[in-house]
Formats: C-alpha cells, structure tokens, sequence
C-alpha cells in the first residue's frame, strides 16, 4: 500500500483532529476527483508499519482519528492498518467512492463516509450529495454534521 501524503486534518470527521494517509491506486476515477494524482497505484511511499506507527506516536496525544482516504482495494493491509491505530488508542475512519466496503474493513472503523463523487450532486457538505457519513457501530447517518447553516 503506497501513501501520497500525510497531513493532519480538521474537517473531514466532525470534532476530529485526523491523521489523513492518502492512498494511491484508487481505481474508481470518478469524473471531477480532486484527486486524480491517487490513481496511479504505486504513486508516494510504500506505508511499511513501520512508517506507519512511527507517525501514529508522533501525534498521539494530539490527534484523536486515523483517516483513510482511500486503501479499501489493500483490504488485508488497511484492516491490518485500522487494527493497529484502534490498540494505539484512536478512533479510525474511511473515506471511499463505493457504495459498500467489507464486514472486515467495518468491524475496526468507527466512522465511513461511503459513495462516488458526483460533480453535480457535491460532496458531504451538499444537502443533495449522493455521499453517505455513518458511524459504524450505530448505521447512523450524520451528514448533518458537514452541512453549512447561516
């Protein structure tokens, strides 16, 4: 599994400070992706689980979320890799363009934002977007929590 980037992020999971691994290879390619870069798999550095907890530690105590933007095609390695931000402590996330991801990938994710982009219905803080956010445990939807009110 190759990760593009890492950044630390606020938005993307409501009340969240997120650690957000970016991963190539996404093979949905969904017409107005702000991403296109992640398509092409092998695209930034392989994430040993080395790499990986090293960066865990370096922000625990400060972020509370481990955010995947993408990986779900690397099931073993992404189950593998939510498995071990859970024993570290945090709370884990999945951004993914399919409808549904396995039971595996589910059971060690706390929330899921699930659905393709499509340009004109927009994203998760459109009140028409197709894009679903769910707490796992509970199947609640909480897209109301990206919505802007004035």
């Amino acid at each position: 599994m190759y990760c593009y980037d890492v950044d630390i992020v606020l938005q993307e999971v409501p009340g969240q400070i997120s650690i957000c691994f970016s991963i190539s290879g996404c093979p949905l390619r969904c017409k107005g992706c702000h991403s296109p870069f992640l398509w092409k798999e092998g695209n930034g550095e392989l994430l040993t689980d080395e790499r990986y907890v090293d960066i865990l530690n370096q922000y625990r105590g400060y972020a509370n979320c481990v955010l995947f933007m993408g990986g779900e095609w690397h099931p073993d390695e992404l189950v593998h890799k939510l498995a071990t931000a859970k024993e570290l402590g945090f709370d884990t996330c999945l951004y993914t363009g399919q409808e549904t991801v396995s039971d595996d990938i589910k059971s060690n994710l706390t929330w899921l934002k699930t659905g393709p982009w499509i340009e004109e219905r927009g994203g998760l803080a459109s009140a028409s977007t197709n894009q679903r956010f769910v707490e796992v445990k509970t199947n609640k939807l909480i897209n109301n929590q990206f919505l802007k009110t004035l």
